[in-house]
């Protein structure tokens, strides 16, 4: 108990300088757990989204299909299997025809994705209820950002022209009856939903289907023919990579935060070391072994990073906890990622988070604290008590 009690006598004793070095060091602890925090939370955040408005379970998708290449949504249609259609009646599943299309609207030209989903689907979160409505016009429900760029409103109605499956044009008017706001962009962004038979109907194509989203993961052994299961893994890859590259240069902040902490601690040891060497040559003299003074020396920089631990759970938490009750607001330009982005991230702290960030800085200001504490070990009692180095 003696070195633990001397260790700490001793930085109390350096005053200013100690503060300092914890000041710093516990900013380092806060700032790694909130981005850290941060990360999880629109990772946890995104992904529910996408679940709720866009994926569900899984999907179906017949076998051309390719979400980043149009031209396959003109092969990328089939009627839908038996299998499927006897959930997809139950609400368990909702197909979605897929078409490229053209609407004019205030006398403007602009290219649009037509997704007809079933009007009574319960698989997704899509306000598609609104779609239940007996107009002559082509109900059609929009998101804000699509409704943005065509300058369109609720009630506005616009010109739709598209290419049935038999390659004949044909137009019509439709009509805007919803405007939704989510935070799944890739349901928004230049894309209008309605009526899955109406648009069946509008290309020709009746009870087919590009498309099958399910409400959860499928039991049978393997896909109908001619389609292909894609599950959560593989429809949440963008999001992953994206939150992965986010934790690429998230690290660099944490390597520059951690060193400019540790390089402190490190010349402090230093400092403390050569101001003290009358002491260290007074301790050995008195016949303490130089492995407990080298001990004492690295107690005492392993306690920067535990007193930094208190000063940054004394401030860190309030500030924390507040922000995950609030939130982090976005800004408007993540509108463009084509990512699930909330305009409010909410971060997340657990208890895995805070424990490993609290062991990974105390292990690096105890490894620190430990190199030139070696350098007493050359170190002469004599020369030491004169005030020299050996």
């Amino acid at each position: 108990m003696i070195a633990p009690k001397l260790a700490y006598r001793n930085l109390v004793g350096a005053g200013l300088r100690t503060w300092l070095n914890i000041i710093v060091l516990s900013m380092a602890y806060v700032i790694i757990i909130w981005q850290r925090g941060l990360l999880d939370g629109w990772n946890q955040q995104a992904l529910r989204d996408m679940i709720a408005w866009e994926i569900g379970g899984g999907q179906y998708w017949h076998q051309p299909y390719d979400p980043y290449d149009a031209f396959t949504l003109e092969e990328s249609h089939a009627p839908v299997p038996e299998a499927l259609a006897d959930i997809s009646s139950g609400h368990s599943a909702a197909p979605i025809l897929i078409a490229q299309a053209t609407i004019y609207p205030q006398g403007r030209m602009q290219s649009v994705i037509l997704k007809g989903i079933a009007p009574a689907q319960t698989v997704l979160s899509l306000p598609t209820s609104d779609l239940q409505t007996d107009i002559p016009e082509i109900p059609v429900l929009i998101g804000t950002r699509m409704a943005k760029s065509a300058d369109l409103h609720m009630g506005d109605g616009v010109t739709l022209r598209w290419r049935d499956a038999h390659g004949t044009f044909d137009a019509a008017d439709a009509k805007i009856v919803r405007i939704m706001k989510t935070s799944v962009s890739s349901v928004d962004q230049g894309q209008m939903w309605l009526p899955l038979a109406r648009l069946q109907t509008m290309m020709r194509m009746p009870g087919e289907a590009t498309i099958i989203v399910t409400g959860q993961a499928p039991k049978e052994p393997g896909p109908p023919p001619g389609w292909v299961f894609r599950d959560l893994a593989f429809l949440t890859q963008d999001l992953a990579d994206m939150i992965r590259m986010k934790e690429v240069s998230g690290s660099m902040v944490y390597a520059v935060l951690l060193s400019l902490a540790l390089l402190a601690i490190f010349d402090t040891q230093v400092l403390a070391i050569f101001s003290r060497r009358k002491e260290i040559g007074t301790l050995i003299a008195l016949g303490m072994t130089r492995g407990a003074v080298i001990r004492l020396f690295t107690l005492e920089g392993a306690m920067h990073g535990i007193l930094a631990a208190v000063v940054a759970a004394t401030y860190g938490i309030p500030l924390l906890s507040l922000q995950a009750v609030r939130g982090f607001a976005m800004p408007a330009a993540v509108d463009s990622f084509g990512l699930a982005i909330a305009e409010r991230v909410f971060p997340v702290y657990s208890a895995g988070l805070v424990a490993s960030t609290t062991v990974i800085v105390l292990v690096a200001v105890t490894l620190v604290s430990f190199i030139p504490a070696r350098g007493i070990a050359r170190m002469n009692p004599t020369d030491a008590i004169r005030g020299k180095l050996s």
